[in-house]
């Protein structure tokens, strides 16, 4: 039988010091703890820390866009040379993965990549991935490393995604754990804080935000603090942190893909007659369309949003949405198959 897959995701504030340096200590620990791992399952690290690593070496660096870029020229073998220094003892190698978005939202690409990584795991090599900062497009980036990790599980159909933290988990109102959050609805997405670390880009919102898709693709997902003693192994187990349970899902994989991986483009907004519709798993007619929110092209994947503008579905276009019109009503015409819309 095939190994499972996790996904493990270290943010810049869960492996750096105080001082915005790459904590050693921590990412030892990190090595131990797979090393113990490996065995059983295939591993994607997601790790961020190139900028964290980089930054001292450019004089009076204030952080911005082309000097976050230059860090990570310098930062990305510094992080990688970290996390060999501590594999090695446990004779195992580590292979860099610096992705951009669209190798997700291209599907023949992501393919690629996903037989990249098997390739690796076949040699007993775990793969570190990362955005690769030096030249993603502003507007193609990931928001986070969050989202990347996400993604790969999603993707990969991972068993498990673990989100490490410079806090124990996701805390209530009195600063104490929430240890398991059965679906992350509007009021589990409230419990997380608007502040973001001095080195990092995510926080708690982007962790819940990104748990909540890959519990709706059937991967539990777990927030926990990475200094804990045996933090991911206990994390694995559902002993720390915050355990976000997977939902039911019978999605195919290429659907997976559409839900996740794919770059949206444009949005829709649908009457209440076209959504029952459309949650019966019909296809998606221009009779039912209420404004172009955002236009797109055929072949291109765009969000379905209800009368109140909230997001339900997302679908990949048989037509541009530009020829939509009060004729292309009258002749019902299909905007997007049933086979390509797939619910969130």
């Amino acid at each position: 039988m095939k190994k499972p897959i996790i996904v493990i995701k270290f943010g810049s504030a869960s492996i750096t010091t105080s001082k915005g340096e790459l904590d050693e200590l921590v990412v030892s620990e990190i090595a131990r703890q797979i090393a113990q791992l490996h065995q059983n399952y295939n591993i994607v690290l997601v790790s961020s820390g190139a900028v964290a690593a980089g930054k001292k070496h450019l004089q009076q660096y204030a952080g911005t866009l082309i000097e976050r870029k230059a860090a990570a020229a310098i930062g990305n073998p510094l992080l990688l040379q970290t996390y060999s220094k501590y594999f090695a003892p446990f004779q195992l190698a580590i292979a860099q993965s610096l992705c951009e978005r669209h190798h997700f939202s291209n599907r023949d690409q992501f393919l690629q990549l996903k037989k990249t990584y098997e390739e690796l795991w076949k040699n007993g090599i775990i793969p570190v991935a990362n955005e690769n900062d030096v030249v993603s497009n502003l507007e193609l980036k990931f928001s986070d490393n969050d989202e990347l990790a996400t993604l790969i599980a999603v993707g990969f159909g991972a068993e498990q995604i673990l989100y490490s933290t410079s806090v124990p988990g996701v805390l209530d109102a009195d600063g104490q754990v929430i240890p398991e959050i059965k679906v992350i609805d509007k009021e589990a997405l409230s419990l997380a804080k608007k502040e973001k670390s001095a080195v990092g880009l995510g926080g708690m919102t982007s962790k819940l935000n990104f748990a909540r898709l890959a519990t709706q693709m059937g991967i539990k997902a777990v927030i926990f603090g990475v200094r804990t003693q045996d933090g991911i192994l206990k994390a694995i187990k559902g002993e720390t942190g915050t355990v976000c349970l997977a939902q039911p899902c019978n999605i195919p994989s290429r659907n997976k893909w559409l839900a996740s991986g794919s770059l949206v483009t444009g949005q829709l907004q649908v009457d209440d007659g076209a959504q029952k519709a459309l949650k019966a798993r019909h296809s998606l007619l221009a009779v039912g369309v209420k404004k172009v929110l955002r236009d797109f092209e055929a072949g291109e994947v765009f969000e379905i949003s209800d009368e109140k503008g909230i997001a339900f579905a997302v679908a990949k276009s048989k037509i541009d949405s530009k020829i939509l019109s009060s004729d292309t009503k009258k002749q019902n015409l299909e905007i997007a198959h049933a086979d390509d819309i797939v619910l969130l």
